[in-house]
């Protein structure tokens, strides 16, 4: 078949093919060729082999996709799509297959481990998307509330409530034509997730008889399920922090032919159990356990089966969150329930239940259908089969309409779920057969999406705080005449409104007793404008300042039973150590929670004196610098450069303050999709359209990216270069 390839300026592959099947073979071809590295890594990370070639360090990742059944549910929810999804699928990875040898070939990284590229099947692309997307929800939070119930006292579970360590951040706005320039609508914002390089969205468009549409692309996932612009018709989505993943404490208990039986509502029952070897490069085999339980996947506690659990002073099995007298914490359970006839023989475990691995649905139908959208009725009519992650989504189109909803599967189930980890043998924690009805809201002149309380609050437990929300809604506001260059501006906004309580506090405090260095940096600070610019020094000087009080709140005595870190896989660690959650929670630690308001009052003057006492703090872009992940980190570390912005920042650059300004997390990418004229659409990413090191595209975007500004999207063909023709068989 005949596939055209053209590139604009920035690299970008503007693909054109005769129809869909030809074209998602064309995409699939086009990102093996410009990503073959990150295309293998992922689905190696997708199917647990990661380790075989990235070393030990990835051993715990590869554990927990083996024990959630992460490829084994791709492969479910693939034999059930429709035969016209699974061809269309089918074909991505027919493309991916034919041209990963030729991407290989220009990358280095393959030589450097001696990978040699592999073969997708047709469910790969699916695993991709599980993979990337099966921590949004958080599930982790419910042990890290376990923690906090069993160690710190059950009325401060949710002292901590905040957009965690190990969620997305993102921005998301629609502005209706009765407040643009050119009286039609714009769609906009920059989805905040952890930095990869090559960076994980991608640039491209896809062009047939049947469509036209330009947008951003998951490598490795077929079609734009995120961000595109048909011409007629534009959508985006934010993560919506929905609850849609559920934590069960089981009891499990070997049998007599090696096998394991979990304690279920109705008794004991046989759960499927396996063996498994992880491979490591440079290291020993590890081999694990793979178990389910009518509730879904052990992923904690899979291997305490050996032997039976000990129960020690400090409160429970290793691991397993139970309280002293061995039942489990919060659950209303006792140790004999939880034991039933197992005895002594018995252990704990959890186990994760999410939607796709009981529906067989991810969504994938979907995506072919958003290409063909025309309208937001088209748009909203295909989310409505959307599954996992469950997003905000919002759509304008060339006649006037507007679409703000949640779209996504969260199961019914009684609210404790959502909290908690819950006891798999009380039948009340069981998911019923529905859905929740996911909201939707009217659009009245700008409506915004930055995964705050609001249109999804009642599918939710923890949300980002309102700071981002409220001030992308108080800058729209100022304006009825928007045009596509001018929302860099709020793209880019680096007020800070979160440093308002830790200013409070360095006000109400007052000048008695400081040093004259303390009351100079007090002085400073008071006058500051909040905003976290990279060139600022007062930024710098409250960066200081914040994260000599967020290590002192940490280590406050009243918060000293938190320190101890859980007894769980390292892979959940973010979200279990104290000095992060102390960090994203300071604006509440501040004015309530264990920490008496005479210490706190004491703190932020200790740390006034602390910062006054060192040396002069840099810049904030000095210490604020960018700290991408990649499969294969270079040593020169140093070519990363410093940034502005704030974890709660409509620049959302975040770091762990008081432990590291390096920023792990930031803009994606930045859209602006114009509903009066395609061609005056704005986007960019991090680094550039290409994921080969040397490549020209490699990195070409990064300036751009650093000074907030945006590349043209260009549709015209005859402005576009063309690539040599591809003829493949399919």
């Amino acid at each position: 078949m005949s596939i055209e390839v053209y590139r604009d300026d920035w690299g970008v592959p503007h693909l054109r093919a005769a129809d869909p099947i030809a074209l998602v073979f064309a995409q699939g071809r086009v990102t093996a060729v410009d990503r073959a590295w990150q295309l293998e890594v992922e689905r190696h990370r997708a199917q647990g082999t990661s380790a075989a070639f990235l070393g030990a360090g990835e051993t715990g990742w590869d554990t927990f996709v083996r024990q959630a059944r992460l490829a084994d549910t791709a492969r479910r929810c693939f034999d059930a799509l429709d035969p016209e999804t699974a061809r269309w699928v089918r074909a991505y990875v027919d493309g991916v297959n034919a041209g990963l040898r030729e991407g290989a070939a220009r990358a280095a990284q393959f030589a450097r481990v001696g990978l040699a590229p592999g073969r997708w099947e047709p469910w790969t692309p699916l695993a991709v998307w599980l993979s990337t997307h099966i921590l949004f929800a958080g599930f982790p939070t419910k042990l890290w509330r376990e923690e906090v119930a069993r160690r710190l006292g059950e009325e401060w579970t949710e002292l901590f409530a905040t957009d965690g360590p190990g969620t997305s951040g993102s921005n998301g706005w629609v502005v209706s034509g009765a407040r643009t320039a050119s009286g039609a609508a714009i769609v906009a914002g920059d989805p905040h997730r952890f930095i990869e390089a090559p960076g994980v969205y991608q640039q491209v468009r896809l062009a047939c008889p049947e469509y036209d549409v330009l947008g951003l692309a998951v490598p490795g996932v077929p079609g734009l399920a995120h961000f595109g612009h048909t011409g007629r018709v534009a959508w985006a989505i934010t993560n919506a922090m929905a609850d849609y993943q559920d934590l069960y404490r089981e009891r499990l208990r070997r049998t007599a032919d090696g096998g394991v039986e979990a304690l279920g509502p109705d008794g004991w029952r046989r759960a499927s159990a396996h063996r498994e070897t992880v491979e490591v490069t440079g290291g020993e085999p590890v081999e694990i356990e793979v178990i389910e339980t009518e509730r879904g996947p052990v992923i904690i506690g899979a291997d305490g089966g050996a032997a039976p659990t000990a129960t020690g002073t400090d409160g429970g099995s290793a691991g397993t969150g139970t309280d002293a007298d061995g039942g489990s914490a919060g659950t209303g359970t006792d140790a004999d329930a939880a034991a039933g006839p197992g005895g002594d023989s018995s252990w704990e475990a959890i186990s994760l239940r999410y939607p796709p691995r009981v529906t067989g649905e991810l969504g994938f139908g979907v995506l072919p259908e958003l290409l063909a959208a025309r309208t937001v009725a088209d748009v909203d009519r295909a989310v409505d089969g959307w599954a996992e992650p469950v997003n905000v989504v919002q759509a304008a189109d060339v006649d006037g309409g507007l679409l703000h909803r949640v779209a996504g599967y969260v199961p019914v189930r009684d609210r404790a779920n959502s909290l908690r980890v819950v006891p798999a043998w009380e039948a009340a924690h069981a998911w019923t057969d529905k859905a929740v009805t996911t909201p939707r809201a009217d659009v009245d002149g700008h409506a915004v999406m930055a995964n705050a309380r609001g249109i999804a609050a009642p599918l939710g437990v923890e949300f980002s705080p309102p700071h981002r929300a409220a001030r992308i809604d108080a800058l729209l506001a100022a304006s009825t005449a928007w045009t596509p260059e001018a929302m860099t501006a709020v793209h880019t906004d680096t007020d800070n409104p979160s440093a308002a309580r830790l200013l409070d506090a360095v006000l109400t405090g007052g000048e008695d007793g400081l040093s004259p260095g303390a009351l100079a940096v007090r002085a400073r600070l008071l006058a500051w404008d909040r905003r976290m610019e990279a060139d600022s020094a007062d930024a710098g000087l409250y960066a200081a300042v914040r994260g000599a009080v967020v290590r002192r709140v940490a280590g406050h005595p009243a918060l000293a039973a938190l320190r101890e870190p859980a007894a769980h896989p390292a892979i959940f660690q973010p979200w279990l150590a104290l000095g992060p959650r102390v960090a994203f929670a300071l604006e509440t630690l501040l004015v309530s929670g264990p920490v008496p308001a005479a210490d706190i009052d004491g703190i932020v003057r200790e740390s006034l004196e602390e910062v006054a006492a060192g040396d002069e703090p840099p810049a904030w872009g000095v210490t604020h610098r960018l700290a991408p992940w990649e499969a294969l980190p270079e040593e020169d570390d140093a070519r990363w450069p410093g940034l502005g912005g704030d974890h709660d920042c409509v620049l959302s650059t975040s770091s762990v303050p008081g432990f590291t300004d390096r920023s792990a997390r930031a803009s994606a990418a930045r859209y602006v999709w114009d509903l009066a004229d395609r061609e005056r659409s704005l986007w960019v990413v991090p680094f550039g359209a290409s994921g080969v090191t040397g490549d020209p595209h490699h990195r070409d975007q990064l300036p751009l990216w650093l000074r907030g500004e945006l590349a043209p999207v260009t549709t015209d063909w005859n402005r576009l270069t063309k690539e040599h023709p591809h003829h493949d068989d399919h």
